[in-house]
């Protein structure tokens, strides 16, 4: 989807204020799309400067936002506004807070506040971040009545409001009470579903002559979310379709060499499986170490090549009723599942070269395998499915996740089942039959084949898993943030 921001002449630009520990900087991480955006820590007074952030669509910076140290004193602060207005006569706010920020307090005492002031003097508007946790108090009242002075369009963000001790009653009354109604409820741990579209359209309400400009942001935002959701679905249908698809040939049933055998086509597959998380967690802006999860606890599941498995007789170009060659190459198989071998070794080549001589090359050496007496070990189904549910579980749990949340992400055991059922998905059984697709090359003629049963899984899972593709919007475009 193309998006038109040539009418957007400059950037809009936004504060984001408020008390000490309040969560401005967790704010700019969510919304930015950055866990390592500034420094989040308990510590009062954690951010000391302004920092800024720019957010993009089509290469143009539509939005600016400024994280900005903690207000600490408050009360103090405005009683000094209080008496240098006095002195000064009848002042409006704004000439209040220039002749404060040119004053010495300002530069010794109160820095802190000074640096939020003269950034919110120079921005369109502001985010006042509160912790929706906290009691309303003075110095709540005392930091409003500062920052309205600036004359400048503020609109409340209640934060910590999915916690079960947010006081969001009490702080929309006394909100209220100071004539603030434009209020949005925004948790930067666990936003809502349409959490940043709802926050954007409220600052859109406040501020008519950017409208234009947040409306081009927000339709960005829901067409990133939908193609990176897109993009997260085929990163797990191919891990699948590439597990799926792995074999391991063992030519003796000695038990040691099947159980080393095994534990190698198992490593095989947790690797994949790390893999395909850390390709979510960098789809989605996150890091490793934000991962708490349990090794899959994968069974020894030894699985000969199903011949009765219409995909596998497909792949073999063994069509039942095309032949006569056909019908002896598929009677091989039948034989060779139910263990007793009633052709022998070279009725069987030729039945296999009377299926043709592209049969014998593709698949001649699965079946001659299995007439040697060769094992072919494969993971087992109900490994397909926990990975599956695993990796569509941590799917739900990045789209719910704000990037300032400091907790680990979970990946639980104990996942919703995605693909129930006695049999697996076609797509997977297709995959089962042709081990060369773990390995996807274009020079390879079975490529198309790989891409529309890649495409098929995707529409599975898509259709199963019924995750939102509007959760936790950001602009893939962005650029690196810029420090001021």
């Amino acid at each position: 989807m193309s998006i038109d921001v040539k009418a957007v002449a400059e950037p809009l630009r936004v504060t984001v204020a408020g008390h000490t520990n309040t969560g401005k900087t967790s704010l700019l991480r969510t919304l930015t799309r950055d866990a390592r955006f500034g420094e989040v820590s308990g510590r009062p007074g954690t951010t000391r400067h302004v920092e800024a952030a720019r957010l993009l669509v089509n290469g143009k910076v539509l939005l600016e936002l400024y994280d900005t140290p903690g207000i600490e004193e408050p009360i103090d602060l405005l009683a000094l506004l209080i008496e240098q207005a006095g002195k000064a006569g009848n002042e409006d706010g704004r000439t209040r807070i220039r002749r404060f920020l040119e004053s010495a307090p300002a530069q010794d005492r109160y820095d802190q506040e000074a640096k939020v002031l003269r950034q919110l003097m120079k921005s369109d508007a502001a985010f006042y971040v509160l912790d929706a946790r906290d009691p309303v108090l003075a110095k709540h009242r005392d930091e409003l009545e500062i920052l309205r002075l600036c004359g400048v369009p503020l609109l409340p963000l209640l934060n910590f409001v999915a916690d079960p001790a947010a006081r969001e009653d009490e702080w929309r009354d006394a909100l209220a009470g100071l004539g603030l109604h434009a209020i949005v409820r925004f948790d930067t741990v666990a936003p809502t579903q349409d959490g940043e579209r709802l926050l954007y359209t409220k600052l859109a309400n406040l501020l008519d002559a950017h409208s234009n400009t947040l409306n081009a942001l927000i339709a960005s935002h829901a067409e990133d979310a939908r193609q990176r959701h897109q993009s997260a679905l085929t990163l797990i249908a191919e891990m699948l379709i590439e597990v799926a698809a792995l074999q391991h040939r063992v030519s003796s049933l000695d038990a040691t060499v099947l159980d080393k055998a095994s534990s190698q086509l198992n490593d095989r597959v947790r690797a994949r499986e790390q893999a395909g998380v850390e390709r979510l967690l960098s789809l989605y802006r996150f890091y490793p170490d934000d991962l708490e999860s349990a090794a899959l606890p994968l069974v020894e599941g030894r699985w000969q090549q199903d011949l009765f498995d219409p995909y596998t007789l497909q792949a073999m170009g063994l069509k039942v009723g095309s032949g006569a060659a056909a019908g002896a190459a598929a009677g091989v198989g039948v034989d060779l599942l139910v263990g007793g071998i009633t052709l022998g070794v070279a009725a069987a080549i030729g039945a296999l070269l009377g299926g043709g001589l592209q049969t014998l090359r593709h698949y001649g050496s699965n079946l001659m395998g299995l007439i040697s007496g060769e094992k072919i070990l494969r993971i087992d189904d109900n490994i397909l499915r926990a990975l599956a549910a695993r990796q569509c579980q941590l799917l739900k749990a990045l789209e719910m996740r704000g990037h300032g949340a400091q907790h680990k992400i979970i990946a639980a055991d104990a996942a919703e089942t995605v693909f129930d059922g006695k049999r697996l998905p076609a797509p997977l059984r297709q995959a089962r039959a042709n081990p060369e697709w773990v390995s996807a090359k274009p020079s390879f003629d079975f490529e198309d084949r790989r891409q529309a049963a890649l495409d098929e899984l995707v529409t599975i899972l898509a259709a199963r898993t019924q995750t939102t593709t509007t959760t936790n919007t950001d602009n893939t475009n962005q650029k690196p943030r810029e420090i001021t």
